[in-house]
């Protein structure tokens, strides 16, 4: 049983505060950030402790941030999520951490160099809905599941960014939790860890306020796609090494 006292998750704990903050500054990031860390320190903890990290600081940013939320490509993306989530649940009951990692981290810089260098990748309900239904799958296997919705939105003003990423990680986390707990891939040491993270999660945001306040729209998409690039390498190294 792990304590709530073991340091190794105090530890994990400042990874999130710092995952928070990224997520709280340009829209997502808190799974990015903390998920490589606690997949080689704690791995039994996977996927659903950084699931209720990644509901519970949304919850944060729409309680104290703007509410401006691009409604219909969320429609869009939350149901395609939601017929892809079955998905990501038997992947985590029958293929291994390493294997899932590697391909979400494939996927994401694919995503990038495409919308890059040969397709921009525009807002519509075709990507909104190809963008869901890849999330319901790497989100519930891999709790990473923000770059994909995120490079779809990252023209939006950045208040509606982050609040529309916001309402989708709420949802996602939602249906991920209640699959794997009804696949048994869910247990409570797992939750209790995302409990005890919860005021780093809290920490991460409220540090993150003055940089959001000051960030202009540009730069909030260069670090999407700056921080996508770096989630997709972060997980291909975890992966391989």
């Amino acid at each position: 049983m792990i304590e709530w006292i073991d340091p190794v998750l105090l530890a994990l704990g400042l990874v999130v505060a710092v995952g928070a903050f990224v997520q709280s500054s340009i829209g997502f990031g808190i799974a990015v950030v903390s998920a490589p860390f606690v997949v080689v320190l704690r791995p039994e903890l996977m996927p659903t402790s950084m699931l209720v990290c990644a509901f519970v600081l949304p919850v944060l940013q729409l309680a104290t941030g703007p509410r401006e939320i691009s409604w219909r490509p969320l429609g869009w993306a939350v149901g395609a999520r939601l017929l892809a989530t079955p998905l990501g649940v038997w992947l985590v009951a029958s293929t291994s951490a390493d294997a899932i990692a590697l391909a979400v981290g494939i996927l994401i810089l694919v995503t990038v160099v495409a919308s890059v260098v040969a397709v921009e990748v525009r807002l519509s309900r075709e990507s909104a809905m190809a963008a869901g239904a890849i999330s319901g799958v790497s989100g519930t296997a891999a709790s990473i599941g923000g770059p994909f919705f995120a490079l779809v939105m990252r023209h939006e003003p950045p208040d509606r960014l982050r609040a529309t990423l916001a309402v989708f990680f709420i949802a996602g986390s939602v249906l991920a939790v209640t699959g794997l707990a009804i696949a048994g891939q869910a247990d409570w040491a797992q939750l209790r860890a995302g409990l005890l993270w919860t005021p780093f999660v809290l920490l991460g945001h409220l540090v993150a306020g003055p940089v959001r306040a000051r960030m202009p729209a540009e730069a909030v998409r260069r670090g999407v796609l700056a921080f996508c690039v770096v989630a997709s390498v972060s997980v291909i190294a975890r992966a391989l090494l």
